[in-house]
């Protein structure tokens, strides 16, 4: 795949502050780091601002843009750190583990019950996760970072990277059991 060549024009008439091609920017990837936002600040308020400050940020560094990866891939990274920082300044709440923690197991598949569960009772779920378990829980399974990755980003352990995740899927279990039984509301 050649990156260079993804919306080239695009991005070079936004370098030259052309309007249209930043709107057009926006418009290509606006809703896609939106629900980034959203999924990860759990708050719809935050979640525009969040982007809007993203995009503002996305045009001033463009300049820095060296191709190595695609745009998108590019944008996500500023997103996804903004909202970090955002979340850092509310005080994330995500525990160091001491090393009798470090040993995380995945659960069988087979443990989780056949449960028809609709696209907005998981979106409820995982927005009611508790931030840091919701902010692992995102960068692993929608956002595709592994465990060192998310340590690195959040500036945590591996191991607690893993531990945020394996407690995030407990507890999202527990929200759609109850989900399936019809009490969840909805957010």
């Amino acid at each position: 795949l050649n990156y260079a060549a993804t919306h080239q024009d695009i991005i070079d008439n936004c370098r030259q502050g052309n309007r249209q091609a930043q709107f057009e920017l926006y418009r290509l990837y606006s809703k896609a780091m939106y629900n980034i936002c959203l999924r990860m600040l759990k708050d719809e308020m935050d979640a525009e601002d969040i982007l809007q400050n993203s995009f503002i940020d996305v045009f001033s560094k463009l300049h820095t843009f060296q191709h190595q990866s695609a745009i998108g891939a590019w944008i996500k990274r500023i997103v996804i750190n903004n909202c970090i920082n955002f979340l850092k300044k509310r005080r994330l709440d995500i525990q160091e583990l001491t090393d009798n923690h470090t040993n995380v197991t995945e659960e069988r598949p087979n443990e989780v019950p056949d449960v028809k569960l609709t696209v907005e009772q998981v979106n409820s779920a995982v927005l009611m996760l508790p931030d840091g378990y919701r902010v692992v829980f995102t960068l692993y399974m929608f956002e595709g970072y592994d465990h060192k990755e998310i340590g690195s980003i959040l500036k945590i352990s591996e191991a607690t990277s893993k531990s945020q995740y394996s407690r995030a899927k407990k507890k999202l279990r527990q929200l759609l059991k109850t989900a399936h039984t019809g009490s969840i509301r909805e957010y």
